[in-house]
């Protein structure tokens, strides 16, 4: 944990020694503000919730979140630094790790500084909070996964742009898996499987927490998903290391 720890810390501050960290949460905040109030029709609505705020979240973060992992390890690659962080006394795991948990929570500060809209619906109305705060936990537990695709098809390549639209697409991959228009492809197959394309929908679980039931499915649904495309990481970076 000492090891991850220092790497979370290295990685965490190279966002704010850099313009991206300004950049990213900037174009989230205005994004975010522009989709609820004007896209949302907030004022329309005559509703004092932040559902419009959270019915975007997974759009915005289908162009947000590759644009942040597509460096995590893309730009290791290239510079060739990766071989010095391959050297230290860490595990790849731990490596993986840090680097996940720094984007992680960077993603969660610029989350987390979109609280003036929470108080304002709160002055406008009388909303349900614990729905609020579960969307919150929903909505950062979703960009874990967005993140973690981007971590692994980062590892993949050192050319970011190919890492970024590829992240797209199976990102939304995974935001359209249970629409109709996709389901409607497997139309011959039987229905457990149609089942199974349907739950790895993010909006089916996401919508499932953001009305303010913190299921515990879906919330081991983001864990696990993360998990995985962490362990694929890590798999892929030994695969390239051996060439």
């Amino acid at each position: 944990m000492d090891r991850i720890r220092v790497i979370f810390k290295r990685e965490f501050a190279g966002y704010f020694s850099t313009p991206i960290a300004a950049v990213f949460i900037v174009i989230f905040l205005m994004l975010s503000g522009a989709f609820t109030f004007y896209l949302g029709n907030y004022f329309v609505r005559g509703q004092a919730d932040l559902a419009p705020f959270f019915n975007f979240h997974p759009w915005l973060y289908l162009v947000l979140i590759p644009a942040l992992a597509m460096r995590l390890w893309a730009e290791e690659r290239r510079s060739g630094t990766i071989e010095l962080l391959l050297t230290l006394p860490v595990t790849m795991w731990e490596a993986v790790a840090g680097k996940f948990l720094a984007a992680w929570c960077f993603t969660g500060v610029a989350l987390a500084l979109t609280f003036p809209m929470w108080i304002t619906v709160n002055i406008l109305g009388e909303p349900d909070n614990g729905v609020i705060f579960a969307s919150y936990m929903g909505s950062l537990l979703m960009a874990g996964g967005f993140l973690s695709i981007g971590s692994c098809i980062s590892a993949l390549t050192k050319n970011q742009v190919i890492a970024f639209v590829v992240s797209v697409v199976i990102c939304l991959g995974f935001i359209l898996s249970g629409f109709p228009m996709v389901l409607d492809m497997f139309g011959w197959a039987p229905q457990f499987l149609l089942s199974a394309v349907s739950s790895f929908s993010f909006l089916t679980h996401f919508e499932s927490i953001s009305k303010g039931v913190l299921d515990l499915r879906d919330i081991l649904f983001f864990l696990s998903f993360i998990a995985f495309w962490l362990f694929a990481t890590v798999t892929v970076i030994d695969m390239k290391k051996a060439e």
